[in-house]
């Protein structure tokens, strides 16, 4: 069975086996998250930054369609995350659906799926570092892009090193921010689209705007598909929840809490927001390819500054995505060092219960990543951006998978386990698996939006990670041979 962090109780003091103080060990992982914590990080990891930036691009190409573009994505994120639910609730670990793989699938599953998902992030890092970056010059032009993605890299990474609770704060209020302001977005947007905004005189909003400009779907119903490959990588961060929740103080609860409430979030904060987006303005408004969806929406409201509102919006999501993406790199490479599949250093913590060693080598591997943006942009940067872009359909992918195996695992060893369970098995399983499999295949067709070369150079990295994994084992197991027989010999 995959180990699994040895979790203690930071409030009352007592330390793991590692001992007070010991740098080496540390005890493990502290159990440092609060539930309050726990369920903005949950409601938090939806809302990306891609919601409020990229949104423009798939309404242009679906038009009001673009809505069962994002249905579609969030059903299949939804069975995704129940898949994962069911697995974190029965045995909650850092390593999350790594160690699931690791132990359904084989060493080999774990160890490439952990790494390909550390490399993901150490690449968003360099990404959301350089948009905060954008934003931050724009209102303090005097301080170069490349210093201000330095000292918010910095500062999140300080951080992530004092406890696993400071990032849980930090969180706390950057995910709040989101939630507050698209709450308010949507409440507001609503009313002017029912036309009862008090002070508001937008004529051209209305839900007439989802039918008429050329109809539901001006594009055809083949733009639903389109818009699946715009949308479907705004959504990643749904599993950050399930990661975070072996460090809470009640993991079991904390998943199936974030795992049952995915629907409403993804229902009401891309659905609902997406609907008052193109509800307030027709969707081949000059305005929403312009100015962007949201920033769009709120100038037809006749609100002052919507643009500089939305820039800060932004930048929370930035700063919130920069923050969990950091913690979400480390303790993969913790788990994965755990595993041994990555140097023991990786799983060694402070007397705080923080891997020090998983967060400066996942920051280190971040700032490399921004001097690629800086200094090669459109060759080794933009290399890791496309090599990394599938990787959040390969992870869900290999839920699938898992998740196929565990349950008659878990059946098997520890039925009473099984508090959360996926719909349906394993029939939407199959389904849920089958529709990321038609995706990337999809993509493999999109010439327009880099799709193609976006699945190609991801699965040359993975192919890469397998075979060093497979080699791996090899040796490992040959090594094992050795050794049993040399015992035999004795």
């Amino acid at each position: 069975m995959t180990s699994q962090p040895t979790l203690t109780k930071a409030e009352n003091g007592h330390e793991g086996p590692g001992g007070p103080g010991d740098p080496g060990s540390g005890g493990g992982l502290h159990a440092g998250l609060k539930n309050r914590h726990l369920s903005m990080i949950a409601i938090g990891g939806v809302i990306g930054a891609g919601l409020f930036v990229g949104s423009s691009s798939g309404i242009a190409t679906a038009g009001p369609g673009i809505l069962l573009s994002y249905a579609l994505v969030g059903t299949l994120v939804v069975l995704v995350m129940r898949m994962l639910g069911e697995m974190s609730a029965a045995n909650p670990t850092s390593g999350s659906f790594s160690a699931h793989a690791d132990r359904a699938l084989g060493r080999w599953a774990g160890f490439s799926i952990g790494w390909l998902y550390w490399f993901f992030w150490v690449v968003v890092l360099a990404v959301e570092a350089t948009a905060g970056a954008v934003i931050l010059e724009g209102w303090i032009p005097s301080v170069p892009q490349w210093a201000w993605a330095l000292i918010v890299m910095v500062v999140l990474t300080g951080t992530n090193l004092v406890s696993v609770g400071s990032y849980g704060e930090f969180e706390f209020w950057f995910a709040g921010i989101k939630v507050v302001a698209i709450a308010a977005f949507i409440v507001v947007g609503g009313l002017a689209v029912f036309g009862v905004l008090p002070g508001v005189d937008s004529e051209q909003a209305g839900l007439s705007n989802l039918t008429e400009h050329g109809g539901f779907l001006p594009n055809g119903p083949g733009a639903i598909l389109t818009g699946v490959l715009l949308v479907v990588f705004s959504f990643m961060g749904s599993e950050i929840a399930t990661l975070a929740a072996g460090e809470s103080e009640d993991p079991q609860r904390a998943v199936t809490k974030s795992t049952n409430s995915i629907i409403w979030r993804i229902g009401v904060f891309y659905l609902g927001s997406i609907l008052v987006v193109v509800s307030l303005l027709p969707w081949d408004s000059k305005a929403i390819a312009e100015k962007g969806s949201y920033v769009a929406a709120l100038d037809s409201l006749g609100i002052a500054h919507a643009g500089q509102i939305m820039n800060f919006i932004v930048l929370t999501s930035v700063l919130s995505c920069l923050n969990s993406g950091l913690y979400t790199a480390s303790r993969m490479a913790f788990s994965l060092g755990q595993r041994g599949d990555a140097p023991k250093a990786f799983a060694k913590t402070t007397s705080r219960g923080v891997p020090r060693t998983a967060i400066l080598v996942s920051v280190v591997f971040g700032f490399v990543a921004v001097f690629f943006n800086y200094k090669f942009p459109d060759s080794v940067f933009l290399f890791l951006v496309n090599s990394s872009g599938a990787v959040a359909l390969f992870v869900w992918l290999v839920i699938c998978f898992s998740q196929l195996r565990m349950r008659k695992i878990i059946q098997a060893e520890a039925p009473e386990k099984l508090v959360v369970k996926m719909w349906l098995y394993p029939y939407l399983t199959w389904a849920a698996a089958a529709l990321i499999v038609f995706v990337l295949g999809y993509m493999l067709t999109d010439t327009e939006h880099d799709g193609r070369k976006t699945v190609l150079l991801s699965l040359l990295v993975a192919a890469v990670v397998l075979a060093i994994a497979f080699v791996r084992q090899k040796l490992g197991a040959g090594e094992e041979q050795r050794e049993q027989e040399a015992v035999t010999a004795d």
